[in-house]
């Protein structure tokens, strides 16, 4: 029998969640909840209120696209109504939000939670993830990540540049999933030094911001840099270990922005000559199977009862706490 699925916005995530539950034979979807509904799209669920979905006995599962000051809300009224619960990022707007969320989430232990974290997912993040966790190139060092973007004078007019609705400007964001991978690959930070600015768009929300991470045990350090004032779409994360190092440049996305997604892996040499760029092994990758994966990690952990290993309410609750800091610096 097929799972009976509500989700609730349907703007471009909810979209685009939809589309891959359908082509990924996860569920029904038999309701969506969306105020502002593009009436041109066509083979629409039927459009019924958020107490609708919630209280609806047969769907067992909601999705939470919403803006980002209502995903705690909605997150913990789906759990008390028996649902399993997708959200998408931020999945609140501190870690004690998470707290609270956790509390409700552990009177429910048969429900599953998770975030939607999605850039774990892309093939290439994979990949890098093998690398680091086989140690093939021995221990992290350091790892920097750039994530910035253009926007222009029509985002003063998003619910994004008011802090009430959105909870922060690009690091809560984009620079939220850069964040992630780091956590993704370095387990935890617990020195933050950061530095927040607003010298250009002079919205309510920051345009820029600058932190250093460093964890204590392992002395892995990482710098991000998150930017609304890029100019272009730029993504680059790069990870320098014991024996060799990572840059992944480019996400592929449906707009293609940021670029062809390629991954350069080579072995460190640090006698004379240095490593050069023809030492490094490319690989290009040209489909996007992120949101797919992330669907199936999500359905089958309700299916078979698995947990939730990527994107759970644990992950959640560190990088708030990281979240919390930068903006408290």
């Amino acid at each position: 029998m097929n799972l009976k699925i509500g989700i609730i916005g349907y703007g471009k995530m909810g979209q685009i969640r939809h589309k891959t539950i359908m082509e990924n034979s996860c569920g029904d979807v038999i309701a969506i909840s969306e105020p502002a509904l593009d009436k041109t799209l066509i083979n629409v669920p039927p459009n019924v209120s958020i107490d609708d979905i919630i209280d609806n006995e047969s769907i067992k599962v909601i999705i939470i696209c919403t803006p980002n000051y209502l995903n705690k809300l909605l997150t913990i009224k789906a759990l008390k109504s028996g649902k399993h619960v997708f959200c998408e990022k931020p999945p609140a707007f501190t870690a004690k939000d998470i707290e609270e969320i956790i509390q409700v989430e552990k009177a429910f232990p048969e429900l599953k939670l998770m975030y939607g974290f999605n850039h774990r997912h892309h093939d290439s993040i994979m990949k890098m993830k093998s690398i680091v966790d086989d140690k093939t190139y021995g221990d992290i060092l350091w790892m920097r990540g750039r994530y910035g973007k253009s926007v222009d004078k029509d985002y003063y007019h998003n619910w994004r540049a008011d802090p009430k609705k959105s909870g922060g400007g690009i690091l809560i964001d984009q620079g939220i999933h850069m964040l992630d991978l780091f956590l993704h690959f370095a387990g935890n930070f617990d020195s933050v030094k950061a530095e927040v600015s607003n010298l250009y768009w002079n919205m309510p929300i920051e345009d820029n911001v600058f932190a250093i991470l460093k964890n204590s045990e392992s002395g892995v350090i990482a710098s991000l840099h998150s930017t609304m004032t890029q100019w272009r779409h730029l993504f680059s994360i790069e990870v320098f270990m014991e024996k060799g190092y990572m840059v992944l440049n480019g996400l592929i996305t449906s707009s293609m922005t940021y670029g062809e997604e390629v991954l350069s892996i080579a072995k460190n040499r640090t006698k004379a000559p240095a490593a050069t760029w023809r030492d490094e092994e490319k690989e290009t990758f040209t489909f996007n199977n992120a949101w797919k994966y992330e669907m199936e990690h999500f359905f089958n952990g309700i299916r078979k009862d698995l947990p939730i290993t990527i994107g759970n309410s644990n992950d959640a609750l560190k990088l708030m706490k990281i979240i919390d800091e930068i903006y408290e610096k």
